[in-house]
């Protein structure tokens, strides 16, 4: 039987005995580890809905672009979207994510030793995010306190925990602190407004794309940087050859996503795989397990930064949620990792913890020296 134990410690052996889809009596619902059918539950939001009460980003912010489907799913949506595409991205963020990382990467360069998710990862994210959604400013240390106790309660809800009070007390700062923001009128969340959503809806919709952003981000840089650091071979490959840095970021994400579980709800009966769905079953997408899916990522438990289909990864999404910074997560990405990666004798402290978590899965800390 699988112990949410082992889902928040070391899921991946579990989720391969399910493949490619089982019922989990810990989580109450069906957990999909194929990639087909992981793409097919995500592709199909008629079928398997994310608007259902029991969804639990909802329960803590409230309705959003994450948890609506369908025309309401597209008005929230669509007012941030442009924003993100490709191009904008690179040329709305590029200098500024190098200069953050050039700023954070200084000001520990010659300290020879430092948890790089509060030092460069977390600071990176928020500080990003927190500009490209036009908000006011706050300090890093204070919407990383709001975001952890945030993502501490939506976790703990697909583990028959409650929403928790810490919870709604961080978003309920972070609701007055991006209401604030909407009397900009050059802001995304203004522009959101101007839109037709209305301020709780505003709030909802930045409070997902800030703690996604965050999320995304930090867990990506950190999880990558673990990747390479247990793995001094690749590591080795990647300072030989730096163009292999893009695609050593794609492999960490197939092997190990920041966020591991998306959910669904069935609306109706439904054939997956080899079992039937029921009306109203709880479905969840293991992006983690379509991301080491054998059929289509052979040897999919080596960290191989040379492989050739390493971005086919999920850990994004698929379908109308994809998720929509994606192209801005890695734009930092990337410039984290080759900054740091300069760092000279960079190594892992023993103690560093391995990613963890059920819903969300990073190092709660990367701890790393090198030679100052």
């Amino acid at each position: 039987m699988v112990t949410l134990v082992e889902l928040e410690n070391d899921p991946h052996a579990a989720l391969a005995a399910l493949r490619p889809v089982g019922w989990v009596d810990a989580l109450g619902g069906w957990v999909v580890t194929s990639r087909e059918l992981a793409m097919r539950v995500m592709r199909d939001p008629d079928t398997f809905t994310v608007d259902d009460p029991r969804f639990s980003t909802a329960q803590v912010v409230g309705p959003s672009m994450l948890s609506l489907d369908g025309a309401a799913h597209a008005a929230h949506r669509a007012p941030f979207e442009k924003a993100f595409g490709l191009a904008e991205t690179r040329a709305r963020f590029g200098d500024l994510v190098a200069s953050t990382v050039d700023d954070l990467v200084g000001a520990i360069a010659s300290s020879g030793a430092s948890d790089l998710r509060r030092t460069v990862a977390g600071p990176l994210s928020v500080a990003v995010v927190a500009y490209s959604l036009g908000l006011p400013p706050a300090s890093a240390d204070t919407v990383l306190g709001w975001y952890e106790a945030i993502s501490a309660s939506v976790s703990g809800i697909p583990a028959g925990r409650p929403a928790t009070p810490e919870g709604a007390e961080a978003f309920a700062l972070l609701h007055k602190h991006v209401a604030s923001g909407i009397a900009s009128s050059d802001s995304l969340v203004a522009e959101a407004a101007r839109a037709g959503l209305g301020i709780d809806d505003v709030v909802a919709n930045a409070a997902v794309l800030m703690f996604g952003g965050i999320e995304t981000t930090e867990g990506m840089i950190t999880n990558a940087l673990w990747q390479l650091l247990n793995h001094r071979d690749q590591l080795d490959l990647v300072r030989a050859d730096p163009t292999l840095l893009p695609n050593a970021l794609e492999e960490s994400l197939r092997l190990e996503p920041a966020a591991a579980v998306v959910d669904r709800y069935a609306t109706r009966e439904a054939v997956l795989g080899p079992v039937t769905i029921n009306r109203g079953d709880l479905v969840t997408v293991s992006l983690a397990g379509a991301g080491r899916d054998p059929e289509v990522f052979p040897d999919p438990d080596r960290y191989d930064v040379r492989r050739p289909n390493a971005r086919r990864h999920l850990a994004f999404a698929s379908g109308p949620h994809i998720c929509l910074g994606m192209h801005l997560a890695r734009l930092e990405g990337l410039a984290a990792l080759s900054a740091i990666l300069a760092f000279p004798g960079l190594r892992l402290d023993p103690d560093s913890p391995a990613p963890q978590g059920l819903v969300f899965r990073k190092p709660s800390a990367l701890k790393v020296h090198w030679d100052g």
